[in-house]
């Protein structure tokens, strides 16, 4: 692969200005999910053939690492002690906690996740629509009812023979043409996009890194590509955005391209490892794909389980 150039803040600017110039509906409130017609639902259906599902997130990490300092915590409430009665009715309960926007723990990105130049998608000023009692507008409540279509699995490491990227490796547009190619898939209109850079593998085979010095992910300019096929949503086994970055000044410019310009939704370090050598062994890359995040209101994103349906 070779290394694709860097970009300045000023060419950065103007990527983001054609790709805002094209986001469906020049920049609605829901974003790239008005691509997901009824029609192209009912389509994503006929893709099961044997309806097998298979789960495309990561266990909750609970385990401090160099990528999750602050890792989820759960806990057992109850019982209180450590064996239950003998006799009579007890319930086992427990909790939960984590921050949603880590670098382990499979999750959605809502259209208020990303501030750029002080306004959120479509234009909104965030310091109008986000306080500490939530965000009033563009939060994970817009996907309330769930996102659902046909998945596309590309698998950039397979194209190149690779377990993985390694950390630091750029995506380009050729490189989703080439994996499309090899794969004979397209893109398009309304697909959910599921890019495999070998991410996660990587971390179960070698053990965690610090993801804030160097991570596999996506050029900018890559972005241009989903923009032309109205990918309605981007998801990774990263977090689809390359580090160290390789704009001038902008640490995620992929977020910023995906959900403040083009208002993609994103879901970030999901798992791959059980769905493509499935993929690979029958040959098929398309699915229906079923994200449901939790109904949280005023959230700026949501854990998430997204399935897979052959």
């Amino acid at each position: 692969m070779r290394t694709p150039d860097e970009l300045s803040e000023a060419d950065f600017r103007s990527l983001y200005r054609r790709l805002r110039a094209m986001a469906p509906g020049g920049g609605t409130p829901r974003g790239a999910l008005d691509t997901i017609t009824g029609e192209q639902v009912l389509a994503a259906v006929r893709e099961v053939r044997s309806g097998r599902t298979v789960s495309l997130a990561a266990p909750v990490n609970t385990r401090p690492g160099p990528d999750d300092a602050d890792p989820a915590e759960h806990r057992l409430t109850a019982p209180a002690d450590a064996e239950p009665a003998a006799r009579g009715l007890e319930f086992a309960r427990d909790r939960f906690a984590m921050n949603i926007h880590g670098d382990v723990n499979s999750h959605l990105d809502a259209l208020c996740h990303v501030i750029y130049d002080g306004t959120l998608h479509g234009g909104a000023p965030a310091a109008g629509a986000l306080s500490p009692a939530g965000a009033s507008a563009l939060s994970v409540d817009l996907a309330r009812d769930g996102i659902v279509g046909r998945g596309v699995l590309l698998d950039v490491p397979r194209l190149h023979g690779v377990p993985w990227l390694e950390p630091g490796t750029s995506v380009t547009a050729e490189d989703l043409a080439a994996a499309e190619a090899r794969q004979e898939v397209r893109v398009g209109r309304g697909d959910i996009v599921l890019l495999r850079v070998g991410h996660r593998r990587r971390r179960e085979e070698l053990g965690p890194w610090d993801v804030a010095d160097a991570r596999a992910g996506l050029h900018p300019t890559a972005m241009e590509f989903l923009a032309e096929r109205e990918a309605a949503v981007l998801g990774s086994d990263g977090n689809s955005d390359t580090a160290p970055s390789p704009v001038e000044g902008v640490a995620f410019p992929v977020h910023v391209l995906a959900v403040h310009a083009m208002g993609l939704h994103l879901l970030d370090y999901l798992r791959f490892e059980d769905l493509a050598p499935i993929c690979a062994r029958e040959g098929r890359w398309t699915f229906l794909c079923v994200i449901a995040p939790l109904r949280l209101p005023a959230a700026t994103g949501s854990p998430v389980n997204p399935l897979a349906i052959l």
